[in-house]
Parts: C-alpha cells; structure tokens; sequence
C-alpha cells in the first residue's frame, strides 16, 4: 500500500469515528433503544478511562512480536540465500536450522506430549496456554535463527547490526501499529454504542 492510500485510509478511519460520536449522540437525544451516545457523562468516561484497555490486547504483542521476527529474517540476509553457499554461510545455516529443530522439538514435547504442561486443564490444544503461546514462541524462534545466522555468517559485525537488525521490522511495521489504534477503538466504540460494552 502506498503512503498516499495509507493516509487517506487512516483519514477515513478517523472521520469514521467522528460520524460514530456525532450518530450515536443523535440517536440517544431520539431516544433510540439501545444505543448509547459517546457524548454524554457515561460515554466520555467510558471513553477516556477503558483507552489504554481497548489497545492493551494480545493482538498489539503479537503485531509487535511478529514485526520484530520479520523484520529480523529479512535483514538477516536468509531469504536472499543463493547457491553456491559461502563456507560461513554453510555453517551458519546448519546451525540455525538446527536451533530452529531444536525448538520446535522442545515446544512440540511441552505441548503434544500426553499431560503436557502447556495443554489446557481439559488436555486440548486449543484454547490453552500453548495457543495463547504460539505466537510469542514462533516469533522468538525466528528472532534466534534470524539472529544467529546473521552473527555466524559474518552480516552482524557488532552488537549494533543486531540491535538494528531488531528495529528494522518495527520501523517497516509503523503504519500498521496507528491502523491497530484507529481500528481497535472505532471497533470497541461501536461495541459501546449498540450496548455491547460494559458501562465505565
């Protein structure tokens, strides 16, 4: 997407916002049932007090998360790979796959094992805390292969290119952090409205 559309998207989410305000005020003075308006004391105290709560979600970590093990596979030159390999990119790319297998035993023996400590009460894979992990986890495996062909293959030369190597994601990823804003909130305000949101 372009930055010209970007804009104009995030403008658009914004206006919506504003129309919600101004459409939810007019139809509680209409007296409409079920709706709230974000204009009156019960609304404006919803609003700035469940803020930092509407945006505080797992989807933001894993956006974060997920932005920083992509950037990382994408600086660490992995993707890029071509035959014939360097000796140095040989080694390195044996050991990341072998630290990528490693994990991904490690994380299947915590959760498919019988009474593994990362299924749920009722043993099931979904919803448990091995669900609720999977990102997270996926995400630091990335970051560790990422990293470690990168420091082996001779692409990071100082702790610098690895503290970069982890930004670099989050810089690519900027746009979609204010659209998560943008989104989040009109979603949880039309929640809200319609009464479907606690009240504050």
């Amino acid at each position: 997407m372009t930055s010209k559309r970007a804009a104009l998207l995030a403008a658009l989410l914004i206006v919506a916002q504003l129309l919600l305000v101004l459409v939810s005020w007019l139809l509680s003075a209409t007296q409409t049932v079920g709706v709230r308006s974000l204009l009156s004391s019960e609304g404006i105290r919803w609003f700035c007090g469940r803020f930092s709560d509407v945006l505080a979600s797992p989807l933001l970590v894993w956006l974060l998360l997920a932005a920083i093990a992509v950037g990382c596979l994408r600086d660490c030159g992995l993707l890029g790979l071509r035959r014939p390999f360097a000796y140095r990119q040989r080694i390195a790319l044996g050991l990341s796959a072998t630290l990528l297998l490693l994990f991904l035993v490690v994380l299947s023996a915590l959760a498919v094992a019988p009474r593994a400590i990362l299924l749920s009460a009722s043993g099931r894979l979904f919803p448990s805390p091995f669900s609720a992990s999977l990102v997270p986890a996926l995400s630091f495996a990335i970051v560790a292969t990422s990293l470690t062909y990168g420091i082996i293959s001779g692409r990071y030369q100082s702790l610098r290119h690895v503290y970069e190597s982890l930004l670099c994601g989050i810089r690519s990823a900027a746009p979609l952090f204010l659209f998560y804003v943008l989104l989040a909130q009109f979603y949880e305000s039309l929640l809200f409205v319609v009464g479907l949101k606690p009240h504050f």
